[in-house]
C-alpha cells in the first residue's frame, strides 16, 4: 500500500521560496504568473493494514508543521 502526502504552507503564510520562483519566472519572460506557492510531496510505502489515520498521525507528529502548513493525503491501493 502507498500513500502520497501533499504539504503546503497555509494561506496567509509568507512563502519566500514561492516568491523567488515567481520572480525567476518573470525574469525568464513568463510574465503571466501572478503567484507561486511551493510545497512538498512525500510518498510513503506502507505495510498491509496501515490506514489513512496512521498517515494523518505521521503528518501531525512529523511530516507537516501544522502551525503553518496544511496537508492532504492520497491513499493508493
Amino acid at each position: 500500500m502507498k500513500a502520497r502526502v501533499h504539504v503546503m504552507l497555509k494561506n496567509g503564510v509568507l512563502d519566500p521560496q514561492g516568491e523567488a520562483v515567481r520572480h525567476a519566472l518573470g525574469a525568464m519572460g513568463f510574465d503571466k504568473v501572478e503567484g507561486v506557492r511551493q510545497g512538498k510531496v512525500i510518498d510513503l510505502e506502507l505495510a498491509d493494514g496501515a490506514s489513512e489515520k496512521d498517515v494523518a498521525d505521521m503528518c501531525e507528529k512529523l511530516l507537516a508543521n501544522t502551525v503553518i502548513e496544511s496537508y492532504s493525503i492520497e491513499m493508493q491501493g
